[in-house]
């Protein structure tokens, strides 16, 4: 493990002004916890950067124009009031 990238102290002085009380041990283990969280950041460093924008392509059909339902049709098997279908009231 490395040194820690925060000392006791200064966990002890960042838990007072969040107003949470901590013991020795307890400064210590979050000190060391501190300097593993940076190194994790000191590898995510070294991770190579990927493209920004990715070749694409579009993999949709295309539209294609077709006959539809005619108003009765469509309204055949529904409740409907004045060529429109018809629901509840939403309050």
């Amino acid at each position: 493990m490395s040194e820690p990238a925060a000392d006791p102290e200064e966990v002890r002085h960042v838990a007072s002004l969040a107003r949470v009380d901590l013991d020795d041990e307890e400064a210590d283990r979050f000190a060391e916890q501190f300097a593993d969280i940076l190194a994790y950041f000191e590898t995510l460093d070294e991770v190579p950067e990927v493209e920004s924008e990715p070749d694409l392509t579009n993999v949709m059909r295309a539209d294609e124009v077709r006959e539809s339902l005619s108003q009765a049709e469509a309204l055949e098997n529904a409740d409907s009031e004045d060529g429109f279908f018809k629901g509840p009231k939403v309050s």
